[in-house]
């Protein structure tokens, strides 16, 4: 006669859903299920983590599960360097299955399409529910995005604003303006009063994850200490209520602005928070709004930060999973160039971006502008392999997940989907890094030098860009104008300019110092 079948189910927590309210938990029982959650090599190992994000997601899972524990769940919680570690989340799965006599997975949907085919996989009975942590279900962006001949942000961003009600005055936005961005461009100067982020001296719990960081993830890329990330939800609010009170008044107009020696200016810092689930992205929205209707913060800073979360990442995350697993490897541009050594701290004379690579080697972090302008915006006009530039931001960052990082590097900076997110390919030439940060005053290359010796790189290679690909963007309204100024110029000057571009990539390819 065979025992009576076990009543227990496993919850699977991953290190990115660590909210209490999340779904699994949601529909589990305490007294009667496990909670699993696991620290494994298959996803500290698929591609090569910061070391500080690695770190964040250690220190933050083991307090979580202490948390739960004090709570009363039954936490089956496996640490890197335990000796029956599986090594795979199925993996623990099986292991944990066995153990507790459970043939039953509840689990949140991932945020990968490489876990969700892993879990549906998995020869367990895996019963993936949606995330309920985000703004929008999956249903409602695909209702959204129906018969719609383009998926732009503008107009879902509309949408989720009539729908939470956020900066809405009846059906109308509040200001009657639904976007701000023509306010939010303003130069940062060296002599603004710039608050301080809010950084945590690690407690013993962190600590010990960070020697095992350490000591096993000592050889990637970036900087473990200093380490002062919010590990808790506690923690979390603090740094959100620290942007309100401090940054928030000034945020919109300095959003896009870059200054040497002032890596965070007004930037909330709280993106890597809402990735992992300490913080509520609705809940942010609502602090920030609120503090906009107290006075303390003016509609340009409130609308141009919670356009960024309301808009843009709940954006991202259903052009993700609309577009199914093989929008990572799009390559619409056909660039097939290798990504030059300067990315991982190879030393270039382009002083923007050994500026944005030392930071985020140092930090885990670049704001939007950065990653978008000046790393991103390299990446396209020197024609990097798309794939190879997406790898790169789902390592070197700390927020980075594939479902908000591959639209964002793929569609938003690279084109490799073909325009399924921007109108236009998000290129400059020097001129733009010149205006919006004080990076070009210090460079070997001189901004103003369109050709010759010293000429800076963005100036030959946005040209070469555009002519590599003018059968694609000369027809598109946005980037005609630049294609019509292109023929103006003397015959001489655009050989030059292109022969000089040639020359450049050919350096770059070839492992020079550029």
């Amino acid at each position: 006669m065979s025992a009576p079948k076990s009543t227990a189910r496993l919850v699977l927590v991953l290190g990115d859903q660590l909210t209490p309210s999340v779904a699994a938990l949601a529909a589990a029982e305490k007294g009667r299920d496990v909670v699993v959650m696991a620290e494994v090599a298959a996803e500290t190992d698929y591609v090569r983590h910061h070391p500080k994000k690695i770190a964040l997601i250690f220190a933050a899972m083991r307090k979580f599960a202490a948390r739960l524990s004090e709570d009363g769940w039954q936490v089956a919680y496996t640490r890197l360097d335990d000796d029956e570690n599986a090594g795979s989340i199925p993996g623990e799965l099986l292991r944990r299955a066995e153990e507790h006599g459970a043939g039953e997975v509840l689990a949140t949907r991932p945020g990968e399409w490489r876990l969700i085919e892993a879990l549906e996989d998995c020869p367990l009975d895996v019963e993936l529910l949606e995330d309920t942590r985000f703004i929008a279900s999956h249903d409602t962006f695909e209702r959204w995005a129906k018969d719609r001949k383009a998926l732009r942000m503008e107009y879902f961003y509309r949408e989720m604003r009539r729908k939470t009600g956020l900066l809405m005055e009846g059906d109308k936005p509040a200001g009657d303006k639904w976007n701000y961005d023509h306010d939010n461009r303003k130069p940062a100067e060296d002599d603004l009063f710039l608050p301080k982020p809010l950084w945590f001296e690690p407690d013993e719990t962190t600590e010990e994850v960070l020697k095992l960081v350490e000591d096993r993830f000592g050889a990637n890329f970036g900087k473990l200490r200093p380490f002062g990330f919010a590990t808790t939800a506690e923690q979390a609010e603090e740094v959100l209520t620290h942007f309100i009170e401090n940054a928030l008044e000034n945020f919109g107009t300095y959003q896009d602005a870059m200054l040497q020696g002032q890596r965070f200016l007004y930037h909330a810092l709280i993106s890597a928070y809402l990735n992992i689930g300490l913080l509520d992205p609705l809940d942010v929205c609502q602090r920030v709004e609120a503090a906009w209707k107290d006075g303390k913060a003016p509609i340009n800073a409130a609308e141009g930060f919670i356009r960024q979360i309301l808009g843009w990442r709940e954006y991202v995350r259903g052009i993700y999973f609309h577009e199914g697993p093989d929008y990572v490897r799009r390559n619409a541009l056909n660039h097939q160039r290798s990504l030059p050594p300067l990315y991982w701290g190879a030393k270039t004379r382009m002083n923007c971006l050994a500026q944005a690579v030392r930071q985020t080697e140092e930090e885990a972090y670049a704001h939007h502008i950065q990653r978008l302008m000046i790393t991103g915006n390299f990446a396209l006009i020197a024609q990097i392999n798309p794939a190879e530039v997406h790898e790169w931001y789902l390592e070197v960052y700390i927020d980075a997940f594939e479902w908000v990082e591959a639209p964002n590097t793929l569609g938003m900076s690279q084109f490799a989907d073909g325009g399924v997110i921007a109108s236009k390919p998000y290129v400059s030439s020097g001129n733009y890094i010149n205006k919006m940060s004080d990076y070009c005053g210090s460079c070997d290359y001189a901004v103003t030098k369109k050709t010759g010796e010293g000429a800076c790189p963005f100036n030959l290679l946005y040209w070469h860009f555009l002519l590599r690909h003018r059968d694609r963007f000369e027809g598109n309204p946005r980037t005609a104008q630049m294609y019509r100024t292109w023929d103006r110029m003397e015959e001489a000057r655009r050989e030059t300019v292109l022969g000089e571009a040639e020359t450049f990539l050919d350096k770059m390819s070839k492992g020079e110092t550029v």
